[in-house]
């Protein structure tokens, strides 16, 4: 730390930083809470930010901070305003920062203004201001504040209320200890893996063991989020663990007690398939939702108006979030069956719950979107194409035939084509080429059903149609194939796939765009893969060949997409973002 004499000497202090450090610029008659000061400075999210009397930027934004500081110096010395001359600006706008930070976003430099609630951050101009701020600084505890801001504004019933009371105060516990959000991220993976390794024992002590470690594998997986935002931890590496650790605990989970249930002789392996496509459908359901209306223009509709008034009603707003069945709720229902029952029963509670939740979440969609006038944008119809996932033989059929659709809308044309290919897996003879020929029909009704923008009210349905159609296709074809092994071959196969949706996922999120072409070609994208499998189904019918090859499958599309997403998170251009609230 460093003060300077005056504006134009902080200009000399900054430019004399080397290149790669974050800078602040705080006001000397800073008044307010540490922790004020620790949302406005330290958090990495952002390149540039600011509190009253404080900024700060990142390497990225160091060359803009120092040109508006040397723009304004003189203007600041003179006393004169660095904004507009007919604005007032607000008093925080008057200090050396905030001045810089108004001239900041004036040339195009976005600059982030946390939201502060309860604490205090001014720069007071007397002694009767100063000792004002001072008393209402005094009497806000700015660590109970930290610590309730550590947990999410929205989050589950169950988390809220059993879990958060608590897992707040390890998450300061392991702060203070010096440990990372990553490396509570990773106990909570270990303690989930050793979860399933004691169902997969297939004992009743394994199974108590089980559900036991599942909770605590729980709260460690709130504890690192906590944690993240108590002290503003936010990395690319925490965003890929935070994005894929849950999917691949609650797989690996899955996994384990089909093994466990196989050894006390009770084969559930299709009910865990099940469950596992069931939640992935259900989260390309949301995704797809979001990202096609979350910047709509006109983006409201009676049925949002009635969902704003439950949420006025206190009761209803628990209501609704324990309908969804988040992943509190799921993993609590999953821990205590599994400790009290059997692996069926726990599939069978999961398969009723997330079909009535999925039921219910995709109603509510449907209305929105039938009762809303929105314009969607060049973007979102862009992340409804990347999540898609179409492969070469969609976009070849796309790109010869966009006219093809004709009064057909996509999600019209996507549906046949997923009645299509589900219908032959199931109804058609096992093995029978007119599968094969089904998946022939799937991939040119997928080419048809993109081959225009995807801006229509419904069509965020494209890409969970053919979630859908990809994931049901491979655990009816290995259900029915009789073959020893074929459904857990197909549980990874679905497994490695789901990887690289959710993977997709979340890079659209965190603004970068959808993982690169090559890699959605290499893999075969979702009807090139559809039609692989029902090709094997037919060439390798009723032999131990067709496990081997859907294992192998499942490997090659799990190293490839594995080794590009760690090259992706662990990179400079990948998204510094958090789990801020959604309903996993």
């Amino acid at each position: 730390m460093q003060t300077a004499a005056d504006a134009g000497d902080a200009a000399a202090l900054l430019a004399a930083v080397p290149a790669g450090r974050r800078v602040a610029l705080v006001d000397p008659r800073f008044v307010g809470h540490v922790h004020a000061l620790r949302l406005g400075l330290t958090d990495p999210r952002f390149a540039a930010a600011t509190v009253p009397g404080a900024l700060t930027a990142q390497p990225e934004a160091r060359g803009a901070l120092l040109r508006a500081l040397r723009r304004t110096t003189a203007a600041v010395g003179a006393g004169a305003p660095v904004v507009a001359p007919d604005t007032d600006p607000a008093p925080e706008d008057r200090t050396v920062p905030g001045r810089i930070a108004v001239a900041l976003e004036a040339e195009g430099t976005a600059v982030k203004r946390p939201e502060l609630g309860s604490l205090t951050a001014t720069v007071p101009t007397d002694a009767g201001a100063r000792a004002a701020a001072e008393s209402a600084r005094d009497e806000v505890d700015d660590e109970a504040v930290r610590l309730r801001s550590a947990v999410k504004a929205h989050d589950g019933f169950f988390t809220t209320f059993a879990i958060s009371p608590y897992s707040r105060y390890i998450a300061r516990w392991c702060a203070r200890r010096g440990l990372t959000p990553n490396q509570v991220t990773t106990a909570s993976l270990i303690t989930a893996l050793v979860a399933a390794g004691a169902a997969a024992t297939g004992t009743r002590g394994g199974y108590v063991a089980a559900g036991i470690l599942l909770l605590v594998s729980f709260v460690l997986d709130c504890t690192d989020g906590q944690l993240a935002r108590y002290s503003l931890q936010y990395s690319t590496m925490g965003a890929w663990l935070d994005a894929t650790f849950d999917r691949a605990k609650e797989y690996a989970y899955y996994a384990g007690l089909a093994i466990g249930a196989v050894r006390g002789g009770d084969d559930v392996w299709v009910l865990a398939l099940g469950a596992m496509v069931l939640q992935a459908c259900r989260h390309v359901v949301d995704f797809s939702f979001n990202e096609a209306n979350h910047d709509a223009v006109a983006n409201t509709s009676p049925t949002a108006a009635l969902s704003d008034k439950l949420d006025s009603v206190g009761w209803t707003v628990w209501a609704r979030r324990m309908i969804v069945l988040p992943i509190g709720e799921r993993w609590a229902m999953i821990a205590v069956l599994t400790a009290l029952t059997t692996p069926r029963i726990v599939f069978y509670a999961l398969l009723i719950g997330c079909s009535l939740a999925a039921c219910y979440t995709t109603a509510g969609r449907l209305l929105r979107s039938l009762t809303r006038r929105a314009s969607r944008t060049d973007r979102a119809a862009q992340a409804l194409a990347d999540l898609a996932d179409s492969g070469p033989l969609a976009q070849g059929v796309a790109a010869v035939a966009p006219g093809l659709r004709g009064a057909f809308t996509a999600p019209a044309v996507a549906l046949l084509g997923t009645l299509v290919m589900i219908g032959g897996a199931l109804f058609l003879p096992y093995g029978s080429w007119l599968t094969v020929a089904a998946a022939a029909v799937y991939v040119v009704l997928s080419g048809l059903a993109v081959a225009r923008p995807l801006k229509g009210a419904l069509d965020w349905l494209v890409p969970p149609f053919f979630r859908a159609a990809e994931y049901v296709t491979i655990l009816v074809l290995a259900a029915r194939s009789d073959v020893p092994h074929a459904v857990p071959a197909a549980f990874g196969l679905v497994a490695a796939v789901a990887y690289h949706h959710y993977d997709t996922v979340y890079r659209i999120r965190g603004g970068t765009g959808a993982p690169p072409q090559w890699l959605v070609r290499t893999i075969g994208g979702h009807e090139g893969r559809t039609a692989l499998v029902a090709v094997l189904a037919a060439v390798l019918t009723h032999a131990s060949g067709f496990t081997t090859a859907l294992t192998a499958l499942a490997v090659a599309v799990a190293l490839v997409v594995l080794v590009e997403s760690i090259r992706f998170w662990v990179s400079s251009s990948a998204p510094a973002v958090h789990d801020e609230g959604e309903l996993a």
